[in-house]
């Protein structure tokens, strides 16, 4: 069989037995085939490499606007129709918008994959929108925001310390959007993201399960191939961070904060095709400083050595197609003053820096986050899944399958150094998430 437009590539190591096999349509839509025959099941997932960090300026959220807005008619399809169909044959479906990306799947039976191609391919080029579907998906997503945004003091706060954290990119934006822009979205707002990204040669088909490459190359071929290439697609640019020189302080009051915490935040950046190295140190940094409370540095030192703190934790956010963020998370004991928890924080950082790291720890670590990566296996959709936000955030397929290596090779001597880089607080937002000022006093 030909290949259309890119030579067939199989990539598989030991570590990771799954077998991925990646071809390129004329028009330039990527195909990603990843085998498991252990289930008649498959996973369709179609990758699009625009997400809330690619909107125009003004029109935040559109994005996931448009993503619920593709569940409507088409030029041959009823509004609903897709997901009846998916439901009434065994299936489930779903969609999803990050920074980066958007995403659309389907699971259902292997047999069934030629179905959810068809419809797939279909509201890829042909959605029909009334202003009927304007105005009420327009409701639907304030009311999303309402009820995960506007109801929750936590995730309010987050909004407020990536505004602060990113002082030119886009992450700093909601990805479901700023209330007051929501507000205004319209039709040719939806329609010119949809017209733009919404192309072929800016999306991925990955499909995982009980398939066959060739077969799955083949309803790519008549599905997706006749699917016209957007000649007018932009370089994907993002406005860059400038260098960060200044700590960023906030408080942050809602009478609805249940128990006051501490959250601070530093630029960190994103694992890079061909250079994964210090996104896994830093992998391991956020589970030696703030994993389990019965082995993590701060759960150590603030939870159990001095009863600073009830909970203590650090995360790091790596997949993206720019620099992310790391993190930690502290909320204090009872009569324990804000302050006096962050000071216990900060005094525990430089403990773990100035003592380095239990061998017995670091090799421990490494045996838990090696069989992660196996038992990450057993789910195909999370496979596809793995695939696609790689993918999208500007890895390769062998970047992907690279990384359980990577993640085996880091020493201590490259998790301390990645934490001498990153933990500058000069690029850090520290706030303070209170029930009332009066606290404080």
């Amino acid at each position: 069989m030909r290949l259309l437009a890119a030579a067939l590539a199989v990539f598989a190591t030991t570590t990771l037995a799954e077998e991925v096999t990646t071809y390129q349509l004329d028009n330039g839509m990527d195909v990603v085939v990843i085998e498991d025959h252990r289930a008649p099941v498959v996973v369709h997932m179609l990758w699009y490499r625009a997400g809330s960090a690619d909107e125009p300026v003004g029109s935040s959220g559109v994005a996931h606007y448009l993503e619920h807005l593709l569940f409507k008619a088409t030029e041959s399809v009823d509004s609903g129709e897709f997901q009846r169909i998916v439901a009434e044959n065994g299936g489930s479906d779903n969609a999803f918008t990050s920074y980066d990306y958007t995403g659309y799947f389907q699971r259902v039976a292997a047999d069934r994959l030629p179905l959810m191609m068809q419809y797939e391919a279909d509201r890829m080029n042909n959605l029909v929108l009334t202003e009927e579907d304007i105005v009420t998906e327009r409701g639907v997503i304030l009311e999303e925001r309402n009820q995960r945004t506007e109801n929750s003091p936590s995730a309010l706060a987050r909004e407020q310390m990536r505004a602060a954290q990113f002082l030119n990119h886009r992450y700093g934006v909601p990805i479901i959007g700023w209330k007051h822009e929501m507000e205004t979205l319209d039709m040719e707002d939806a329609l010119s993201f949809y017209d733009i990204y919404y192309s072929p040669n800016n999306a991925i088909l990955v499909v995982a399960g009980d398939v066959q490459p060739e077969e799955v190359l083949a309803l790519a071929q008549e599905h997706y191939g006749p699917l016209p290439v957007e000649p007018n697609l932009p370089e994907r640019f993002r406005t860059q961070e400038p260098p960060q020189t200044a700590e960023r302080r906030l408080i942050f009051e809602d009478p609805r904060v249940a128990q006051p915490y501490i959250s601070r935040t530093y630029i960190a950046p994103e694992r890079d095709a061909g250079a994964q190295e210090e996104a896994a140190a830093l992998t391991y940094l956020a589970e030696l400083l703030g994993g389990s409370p019965f082995t993590s540095a701060l759960g150590i030192a603030l939870q159990f050595d001095t009863n600073t703190a009830v909970y203590s934790g650090a995360y790091y956010d790596g997949l993206n197609l720019d620099d992310g963020t790391f993190g930690m998370t502290v909320v204090p004991a009872e009569g324990v003053t804000l302050q006096e928890a962050e000071n216990a924080m900060d005094a525990a950082v430089a403990a773990f820096l100035e003592d380095g790291i239990d061998p017995e720890r670091m090799e421990a670590l490494r045996t838990q986050l090696k069989a992660g990566e196996i038992y990450a296996r057993d789910n195909v959709g999370g496979l596809a899944r793995r695939y696609g936000a790689a993918l999208t955030s500007g890895l390769t397929v062998e970047d992907v399958q690279a990384w359980p290596d990577i993640l085996q090779a880091v020493t201590a001597e490259d998790v301390l150094a990645a934490a001498e880089r990153v933990l500058d607080r000069d690029q850090s937002v520290t706030g303070w998430i209170v029930p009332s000022r009066e606290i404080l006093q």
